[in-house]
């Protein structure tokens, strides 16, 4: 097979079909759970939150650079990493400069993802600044947000649908008090792309909705969950502190700033893609430059949004093959020490709660009779699959 063929192969079956592809999915994996774990571990009161976004990069950037050696394919950050405390919903990804800090008693949310050949990871954790276990109503919204992710999983599987996600989650949710954030979208995750056309909107509402769908075997998704302790309802109060873009890869405009031309240019040359944060740009030509892009729509922001003080917004994403033999969730991790009072009491949800992520296959029917071999003596029977 020529060069061409091999690629052309390889493009065809850019999906869990082909076992390099679950091989890249899985190795990003390990390494935006990996740089998540040690972001967690460096979130303590006076950390800046600039210094634990740049160390987020700086390890996924170590991380790739060290898997498929001598291969030439694409690697590194899926999307920056972004450190958002408290009210805010997300995409808060300062630059190193920022002089704002962790404080005690502080809820974190830690956003990052990884890719092999384009082949995307993501993952979003919370945790609190605290060394006692968590009580109260930040309690409640972590054991929500948790609670509604396992239904995520077992609702997005192949043969269910779109539209019957989201009613689930919100009777979660609301058993805890809580509400989901409005505007949030779980994804499909296809080869470079980080927003696939397939989504789950987590809260519809008249004016908000998505085409609905079927879930397909060897399809993946960002499942993102966003549970807040106030109305959900975030809104942009500084558009000065969004700092996150991506390419509007159908927009072209001939830009007539030198600044504006040269910030283009490094963006399409580094992240033709992928998301990005402005702190990777060169800061001379960046602020001026990017004004222009943006008011000829060639990038898309990435706001961050705030809900009144006092409300705790609680994150968990994670990232799902959907295989053959069931889903398997590739990133996350366990939540801290948390102690809510309040549970789940709808039947249907309880029982959706303990289905099992792997599909179960039918054992093999043994024949009626074994078949004598030429040598004349018996053969054993078949071995029975086992079930997963």
């Amino acid at each position: 097979m020529s060069d061409k063929d091999s690629e052309t192969s390889e493009q065809q079956e850019a999906d869990l079909s082909n076992s390099d592809v679950v091989t890249k999915y899985k190795a990003a994996a390990d390494i935006a759970n990996g740089a998540l774990n040690e972001v967690v571990k460096a979130v303590k009161a006076g950390a800046k939150l600039g210094e634990l976004c740049v160390l987020g990069d700086k390890i996924v950037l170590e991380a790739v650079a060290k898997v498929f050696k001598g291969k030439k394919i694409e690697k590194g950050l899926a999307f920056p990493t972004c450190v958002s405390p408290n009210s805010v919903a997300g995409h808060m990804s300062p630059t190193a400069e920022d002089e704002a800090t962790v404080s005690e008693g502080d809820v974190i949310k830690i956003d990052l993802a990884a890719h092999i050949d384009g082949f995307i990871a993501c993952v979003a954790h919370t945790v609190v600044v605290q060394s006692e276990p968590v009580k109260g109503t930040t309690a409640d919204a972590l054991e929500a947000a948790h609670t509604a992710l396992e239904a995520a999983l077992r609702l997005v599987r192949p043969g269910k649908k779109i539209a019957d996600v989201a009613e689930p989650l919100n009777t979660i949710v609301e058993a805890y008090g809580c509400t989901l954030v409005e505007g949030v979208l779980s994804h499909q995750l296809k080869q470079f792309v980080v927003d696939g056309n397939k989504c789950i909107l987590n809260r519809p509402n008249p004016e908000a909705k998505v085409e609905d769908a079927e879930f397909e075997e060897n399809e993946v998704y960002a499942l993102d969950i966003l549970v807040s302790t106030g109305e959900g309802k975030p809104k942009i109060t500084d558009e000065k502190q969004t700092t996150v873009y991506k390419r509007a890869l159908d927009v072209e405009y001939r830009l007539k700033m030198a600044a504006s031309r040269q910030v283009f240019s490094e963006i399409n040359k580094n992240y033709p893609t992928m998301p990005f944060s402005t702190r990777v740009l060169d800061q001379r030509n960046c602020r001026l430059g990017l004004v222009e892009c943006l008011n000829h729509g060639l990038l898309h922001p990435y706001p961050v949004m705030h809900e009144r003080s006092g409300v705790a917004i609680v994150q968990l994403k994670s990232t799902v093959l959907l295989m053959a033999n069931g889903s398997d969730k590739v990133t996350g991790m366990a939540l801290q020490p948390h102690e809510s009072e309040k549970s789940v009491e709808d039947e249907q949800v309880k029982g959706l709660l303990q289905q099992s992520l792997k599909s179960k296959k039918k054992p093999k029917k043994k024949s009626k009779a074994a078949k004598k071999p030429e040598n004349g003596t018996t053969a054993e029977p078949a071995a029975t699959e086992a079930a997963s």
